[in-house]
């Protein structure tokens, strides 16, 4: 059996865990819980965002399964995904998009894995007041971040059938830093020659996509183009509910829902917790309990089949407890 940590989180974040949780129990996913509340209403109360035992309990057991935590804009403390991912050393930001055929989305061809470097680039957070009407932001690209993000992206594309692997950048603008990371690309796809390699601009990649979004296989690039590219890719499948991520490092592993807290729908029970399910199956796949991630992942695509039970982000009327019993029933089938 493995041991995991869960944190709850914020919002949505409590009950869409509760939710994936009970269907994870459903499938009898061989998992034990250490589940902690986290976040800014752990922050109001205890001073905490994240409390002592709930860095002990993840350092312990290397896989977090983890649900929204609010950031606020423009203030107060950093994100606290970023915080893990560095404290973790978290570096590849993995997030799959593939058209469900039972939802109406734009597009029924999209299947696109995005590799995101997620430790430096903009996200370091460095930045310089020169005067009161300046300020600099550094862009940090390192020869061995990128590389293992890149190296990651190719084993991934020729250990998973792909065929196709593309470097997103700003290298015409950017000379030095996306620059690098372009060259390390093109180092790096040498030595993976059944696996065809081209790059894009960055905005031209995101004009391609909402173009043809089927010419795409894997993607790889720096991090703030991670963050914008797989959140539009989230849109041509229906929406970051449906996303799923996650985040390793060569110790740590932690699975989230990328999609905000939503305090606008918490406690009203009509949180889609899709994302969070995903993402754990996502976790399942990688401890080695494949074919317990593709029962729930088999029972989703039933239910959303059958249209009776989508929550209302889906354009339904279901609330998250008739969903989930929904999912859970197609298990027990």
């Amino acid at each position: 059996m493995n041991t995991i940590t869960v944190f709850k989180g914020d919002g949505i974040g409590p009950e869409i865990t509760d939710a994936v949780l009970d269907i994870l129990n459903a499938a009898k996913a061989d998992l034990s819980y250490e589940i902690f509340n986290v976040g800014e209403a752990v922050y109001k109360k205890t001073g905490e965002f994240i409390p002592q035992e709930g860095f002990a309990s993840f350092e312990k057991n290397k896989i977090l399964l983890k649900s929204p935590i609010t950031t606020p804009i423009g203030k107060g403390f950093r994100s606290l995904n970023v915080t893990l991912r560095n404290k973790y050393d978290l570096w590849a930001n993995i997030r799959p998009a593939k058209t469900n055929p039972c939802l109406n989305t734009l597009f029924s061809n999209v299947d696109i894995v995005t590799f995101r470097e997620n430790t430096e680039d903009l996200y370091v957070g460095k930045e310089e007041v020169i005067d009161d009407d300046t300020v600099i932001a550094y862009k940090i690209i390192t020869r061995k971040a990128s590389t293992r993000i890149i190296k990651a992206a190719f084993e991934y594309a020729v250990n998973h059938g792909r065929k196709k692997c593309t470097c997103v950048h700003k290298a015409n603008i950017l000379k030095k830093t996306d620059g690098l990371f372009l060259s390390i690309f093109e180092e790096i796809a040498k030595q993976y020659p059944s696996i065809e390699a081209n790059s894009l601009i960055v905005d031209n990649t995101c004009m391609q996509l909402v173009m043809d979004p089927g010419q795409f296989d894997v993607f790889v690039m720096p991090n703030l183009y991670g963050d914008i590219i797989s959140d539009l890719t989230s849109g041509l499948i229906g929406g970051l509910g449906l996303l799923p991520s996650c985040n390793k490092g060569d110790e740590y592993a932690m699975y989230e829902a990328v999609h905000g807290s939503a305090p606008d729908i918490a406690n009203k029970g009509i949180a889609n917790p899709t994302a969070l399910l995903l993402s754990a199956c996502m976790m399942l796949d990688d401890l080695g309990q494949g074919d317990v991630a593709a029962s729930i992942r088999r029972a989703l695509d039933q239910v959303f089949a059958q249209q009776k039970y989508l929550t209302p982000d889906l354009k339904g009327h279901a609330t998250t407890r008739e969903f989930v019993e929904a999912i859970k029933s197609q298990i027990k089938r």
